[in-house]
């Protein structure tokens, strides 16, 4: 016969919370900007992430910004963009989907899947490379 809990997940909550656990101590509150979400990372990290999106403004210039899907996006159409991703040992890119033959030759020893590039925060991160792709991509989804 199988063992049926008799409690709910919002009552194990609740015991969670009158016990001392509070949200905010096992997790930050999920960000509403850019700058929050990267205000949340460690310096090493933070500082890779500020860069990254330093390069992804020079990009897109006036891009709308916003935190799509837990992640910071640069928008340059009305569904496109491109979003970065803080990770523990990486900095992540996605979607980048098909590129020229020069810039995927560039990208490529960066690329992890077909629409991933990730960066190492162990490596020099190439910030120009980050523009000039996002610079592609958004002339690529505005023709």
């Amino acid at each position: 016969m199988a063992h049926r809990c008799s409690r709910t997940r919002s009552q194990w909550a609740r015991q969670a919370l009158d016990e001392g656990e509070r949200v905010g101590e096992r997790q930050a509150a999920t960000p509403t900007t850019i700058d929050d979400y990267v205000a949340g990372f460690p310096d090493g990290p933070r500082e890779v992430l500020e860069q990254v999106c330093e390069a992804l403004r020079r990009a897109v210039p006036g891009g709308e910004e916003k935190i799509r899907y837990g992640m910071p996006a640069i928008m340059f159409a009305d569904r496109y963009g491109i979003h970065f991703a803080g990770w523990k040992k990486h900095v992540g890119l996605y979607p980048v989907g098909e590129l020229d033959a020069d810039l995927e030759a560039e990208v490529a020893p960066h690329r992890t899947t077909k629409d991933t590039v990730r960066f190492l925060y162990a490596e020099p991160v190439p910030y120009d490379l980050i523009e000039r792709l996002a610079r592609r991509l958004a002339a690529k989804h505005a023709a």
